[in-house]
C-alpha cells in the first residue's frame, strides 16, 4: 500500500520556490538485541529488519538524516552496540544520531568515535540534568539532543521515562524550556499515543513547543500518511518529522513523501 501513488507529477508544482531552512525527514531504527524492532505505544514489538540494510536502504531512498536508538540499553552493552553504530555509519553518508543508555562524557566520546555526529539522550537527563550542561560543554549544542516522551496525564502532557514505564513530575512545556537553556541543541518529542499508531502526530504538542523554544524540534510519532507530515511542518512548524514502521515496511516511500511535500508548498531537500 501506498499513499503516495495519487500524486500529481512534479510539473505540476508551478513556479513555487520554498524559503527558509528545508524540513527534514528522518527515518528511526528501534534497536533490541541487534534488530531493528517497532512497537505501538513502546509495546508489542516486532521484528523490522536488519538495521545495517535498513540504514543503507534510508540513504539511497534520501533520508535527510537517520537516527538509532537502543531501546533497551544496558551498561554492559555498550561495546557491542558501539560496533553495530560503527557498522551502520560505514555504511552511510547522512547525519547519524544515537541514543539509548548514556549516561556520561566518556559514552558520547565512544560513540562519537564509532562514527555517530550526534548524541540524544533521555531518561538520563532527567535523572541528571546537569549531565546536559556537561555535554554540551565538551561537545557543543549542536551534537546535543534531548529526547522527550511525553504522555497525557490528567489533561496535561507530562514526561515519562525507560520507554514510557515510568512518570516524572515534569511537564513537557517546561523541561523542553529547561533543557534548552541547558544546552541541548535540538529537541526529539515523541508522543506516547500517537507512537506507532498511525492517526497522526500530536501536532498540537508540537506546536505548543515549537513556540517554546528557539531550538530545532522534530516531532516524533503517529505518522501514518503523508497529509501527517504535511501538517505537523505546516500547523506545528516542526523542523524535522520522525518515523518508524512506515518507512520500514514500505507503506510510505522517503522519494513519493518528498515529492508530495514539495508539490505541497513545504521546503524539502530533494
Amino acid at each position: 500500500m501506498s499513499e503516495t501513488k495519487n500524486i500529481l507529477p512534479l510539473s505540476d508544482a508551478g513556479t513555487f520556490h520554498p524559503t527558509g531552512l528545508a524540513k527534514r525527514i528522518i527515518p528511526c531504527l528501534d534497536i533490541k538485541d541487534g534488530r531493528t524492532v517497532k512497537g505501538t505505544n513502546f509495546l508489542q514489538l516486532r521484528d523490522a529488519g536488519d538495521p545495517v540494510e535498513l540504514a543503507m536502504r534510508y540513504c539511497r531512498e534520501g533520508a535527510d538524516e537517520l537516527v538509532f536508538l537502543d531501546i533497551t540499553a544496558t551498561t554492559e552493552k555498550r561495546k557491542t552496540l558501539a560496533k553495530l553504530v560503527r557498522d551502520i555509519a560505514t555504511h552511510i553518508n547522512i547525519p547519524f544520531t544515537v541514543g539509548g543508555g548514556i549516561n556520561s562524557i566518556e559514552d558520547v566520546s565512544l560513540l562519537l568515535e564509532n562514527g555517530a555526529d550526534k548524541i540524544s539522550i533521555n531518561t538520563s537527563a532527567v535523572k541528571n540534568p546537569l549531565l546536559i550542561n556537561e555535554l554540551a560543554t565538551n561537545f557543543g549544542s549542536q551534537c546535543i539532543v534531548v529526547a522527550i516522551d511525553a504522555k497525557m496525564i490528567d489533561n496535561q502532557w507530562m514526561v515519562v521515562t525507560h520507554g514510557g514505564r515510568n512518570l516524572t513530575p515534569l511537564a513537557v512545556s517546561g523541561w523542553a524550556k529547561e533543557i534548552t537553556d541547558r544546552g541541548a541543541g535540538e529537541i526529539l518529542l515523541t508522543s506516547m499515543e500517537h507512537d506507532g499508531t498511525k492517526g497522526g502526530f500530536a501536532v498540537e504538542l508540537t506546536k505548543e513547543i515549537t513556540a517554546a523554544v528557539p531550538v530545532p524540534v522534530i516531532a516524533s510519532g503517529g505518522a501514518g500518511m503523508p497529509e501527517h507530515f504535511l501538517d505537523v511542518f505546516q500547523t506545528a512548524n516542526a523542523d524535522a518529522a520522525l518515523a518508524a514502521s512506515i518507512f520500514h515496511f514500505k507503506e510510505i516511500e522517503i522519494p513519493g513523501l518528498k515529492r508530495y511535500l514539495h508539490l505541497n508548498h513545504i521546503n524539502i531537500r530533494s
